[in-house]
Order: structure tokens, then C-alpha cells, then sequence
């Protein structure tokens, strides 16, 4: 089944534990939230900021979200690994509720494998660009819509490819324990280069695609951990 809600979280970590965080995520907390219908789409370090921690993960609909988080939060495992995740934590609340821009643009990770836990970091690992392009809070679906297709083609006129391309989710929020940011309304691009040398063409193309009266989209450069189904 695909996929048509989406969670971006982005954490802020204490200094020097992501790779302590990386470590728990992915041995423990991979397969153990698929186990309960959720999807663990790909996870990644920022570049630029040592103590960020990004991941993606998806559900087929609203019900399926508000029925697997419970079952995995409230599980054995999240009881057992959940301490040492939180513990690496200052703040965890940065989440974007998301869905596809438009249908089939969400993630698309059919024949995808993921490698096995305990697997090193490729030295080659390729960086990714998210994108996070903002709208006035009341802009219409239709609105935001317009402007990620207007970025998906910035995307690829500059050599890249679109892995997902994703607006605001404004339903409710079924699971309260785990807040989202509201009152937003977003266009969220993670794209990927087709050679290193690109990414300065792919950033300048995210840039100058923006609402004319809307704030500078916020970009981060991320390189997936080995475990990151994306890769």
C-alpha cells in the first residue's frame, strides 16, 4: 500500500550524542516500527549542524496513523529504547505533518532494500537536499500544490532528482502525545543531486523558487545513515 501521510522530524540533539542516537535508531528502532504498519523511509545526518538528527517516516492514511503510533510507543520495545533515544534529546517537537503534493509524489520505494543492522557508513555517501518552502498559514492545498510543482521542475531543470514532494497535512492530530507544528502551511522537497558538483545549482533552484511575498525556504544538506532506506 502506499503511503499518504507523511511525519519530517527533525531533533536537536545534545552535543556529541548523534551518533549515539544513530546507533539505538538504527539496531532497534527500524523493523521494530514497521512491525506495526509504519514506514521508516530514510534518516540522515545534517551537514551542517553536528547535533541534527532528520528522518522521514510514513503511514497509508490518517487511521493507520493514529492507530500505530499508540501500538508502538506504548510497546515493549519503545520501553526498552526509548529511554536511551530520549536521552540524547534537547528537543524533539520540530515535526511537519505532510501528504503528496500530488498524487504519486510522495515516497516511491518499491525494490529499495535496506542493509542489514550493524552495516558501516558508506564513505560515499550521497547528500540529499531538503527543502522547506513556506506559504502564508492560510494558503490553500491548491496554492501549495502550485508552488511544489513549480520547485519539482526548478529541481529537475537543475540536474536533480525528486525524491518526494510533499505539502501540509492540516488534519487533526490523532496521536496528541507526539506534537506537530500548526498553523503552517509548507511545501517540503527532498531532492538529490545527479553528481556532487550539481548541488550548488539544485540549492540557487530551491532558493529562487519561492512565494514572492513568503519567507527564504529553509535547506539542509543530509547524508543518509547506512541504514537510511534511501541512500
Amino acid at each position: 500500500m502506499t503511503d499518504t501521510v507523511f511525519e519530517l522530524r527533525r531533533y536537536t540533539l545534545k552535543p556529541g550524542a548523534r551518533e549515539a542516537l544513530i546507533e539505538v535508531f538504527d539496531t532497534h528502532l527500524v523493523e521494530t516500527q514497521e512491525a506495526v504498519g509504519m514506514s521508516v523511509l530514510c534518516q540522515f545526518r545534517d551537514l551542517a549542524a553536528p547535533d541534527q538528527f532528520v528522518w522521514f517516516r510514513g503511514f497509508a492514511d490518517q487511521a493507520a496513523r493514529t492507530r500505530t503510533l499508540p501500538a508502538f510507543y506504548g510497546g515493549p520495545v519503545w520501553a526498552e529504547h526509548g529511554p536511551a533515544a530520549n536521552e540524547t534529546m534537547l528537543e524533539w517537537h520540530d515535526v511537519l505533518m505532510l501528504k503528496p503534493a500530488a498524487p504519486g509524489s510522495g515516497f516511491r520505494t518499491a525494490g529499495r532494500e535496506r542493509l542489514p543492522p550493524g552495516t558501516a557508513d558508506l564513505e560515499d555517501g550521497r547528500t540529499y537536499l531538503v527543502a522547506i518552502h513556506h506559504l502564508a498559514p492560510d494558503a490553500t492545498d491548491g496554492e501549495a500544490a502550485l508552488l511544489a510543482k513549480a520547485i519539482a521542475d526548478a529541481v529537475r531543470a537543475a540536474g536533480g532528482e525528486v525524491l518526494a514532494s510533499l505539502i501540509s497535512d492540516r488534519s487533526e492530530n490523532g496521536f496528541r502525545r507526539l506534537p506537530v507544528r500548526q498553523g503552517e502551511c509548507v511545501a517540503v522537497t527532498l531532492a538529490r543531486p545527479a553528481i556532487p558538483q550539481a548541488i550548488p545549482a539544485l540549492e540557487t533552484a530551491l532558493r529562487e523558487t519561492a512565494p514572492a511575498a513568503g519567507r527564504a525556504p529553509d535547506i539542509a544538506h543530509l547524508v543518509p545513515t547506512a541504514r537510511s532506506l534511501l541512500r
